[in-house]
């Protein structure tokens, strides 16, 4: 039997488990959820209360995009069949942000497929962010591929508050994963953001192939990366996409995931991002009990729950919606 508030004690006072630490939350004993996941708890509630932060995503960019990331059915490689469009206008960008806020969301993020931005795509969004600054009470968080220096610093100009480009996979997988770009240019990626004033959000891709060891390399890359908000998707393997075949990852396996990215980074945003209803399906209301962050409504390409269904789920917890993330 592991004290696990040993280990919340230690996220609490922001001390690094030891790998060996790390693993065992990993591979805990199913019987030993309930008390993981109370630890866990202790440092969520340590640092977050009973609040729970909730997103919007808008697919501003679909498809089109040339790299071969595996996971992804916008890829060259996918044969999915996605909708696929250019950016979409400032008005449709302005109606997403109010969807947000209808949706109680406080951060709204713009994503577009592709490498990076172009200079035209660049531009219409910081028009529509510029706008949304001046008209809705929202944080704006940007998806637009890899930046330059430039770039990223015209978007803070315009009133991006956070940029997000994943790190999805560890560096010892990530040539498995994808090879039309390196683990090393996403990070770069992200010290990028953070140097223009940005607030850097990076995240994972769990469940495709990687091992234990994989996870905690990486829940520890992300720790050293200072990333301030950390989506944690589980994959959703769509059928077209070269990991189509991989199973989904077990609910119970999904938990322990969330507590090990809330012990290794105790003070950020944890987000339960793409794929949680298909991998935590009924377990859903647990996993808030380390993470502190919802995707509400559709991901990228793929379906989310009903929105009024996750209010509801963070109600019955008897937790509390931020409504303002700014």
């Amino acid at each position: 039997m592991i004290d696990w508030m040993s280990y919340a004690k230690k996220a609490i006072q922001n001390e690094m488990l030891a790998r060996e630490e790390a693993l065992h939350v990993l591979q805990a004993q199913d019987d030993e959820l309930l008390p993981l996941l109370h630890a866990a708890f202790r440092v969520r509630q340590h640092f977050f209360g009973k609040k729970v932060k909730l997103n919007m995503i808008l697919n501003a960019k679909s498809g089109l995009c040339p790299e071969d990331c595996g996971y992804c059915s916008q890829s060259i490689v996918s044969n999915a069949p996605v909708a696929k469009y250019t950016l979409l206008d400032k008005e449709t960008l302005l109606a997403g942000a109010r969807e947000a806020l209808n949706r109680k969301a406080g951060t709204y993020c713009i994503v577009a497929s592709g490498r990076g931005p172009t200079e035209k795509e660049l531009a219409q969004v910081i028009e529509a962010v510029e706008e949304i600054r001046e008209t809705m009470p929202l944080k704006i968080c940007a998806c637009l591929g890899i930046l330059s220096n430039e770039q990223a610093t015209r978007l803070q100009a315009a009133g991006v508050h956070r940029y997000n480009h994943n790190l999805n996979t560890s560096r010892s997988h990530y040539g498995d994963i994808t090879t039309t770009h390196t683990y090393d240019q996403r990070v770069e990626t992200v010290d990028t953001v953070k140097k223009a004033g940005m607030s850097p959000c990076s995240g994972v891709i769990i469940g495709m192939g990687e091992s234990d060891e994989e996870i905690v390399e990486l829940a520890q890359a992300l720790r050293e990366l200072d990333a301030d908000s950390i989506p944690v998707n589980f994959l959703n393997a769509i059928p077209g996409t070269p990991l189509e075949a991989y199973e989904r990852t077990p609910a119970r396996k999904a938990l322990k995931v969330l507590a090990l990215f809330r012990f290794l980074c105790p003070t950020k945003e944890i987000r339960v991002a793409g794929g949680r209803e298909v991998n935590l399906r009924s377990l859903q209301p647990l996993a808030l009990y380390a993470a502190n962050s919802l995707f509400v409504g559709d991901y990228l390409t793929t379906p989310g729950q009903e929105i009024a269904t996750d209010h509801q789920m963070i109600e019955d917890l008897g937790f509390e919606i931020e409504l303002c993330a700014l």
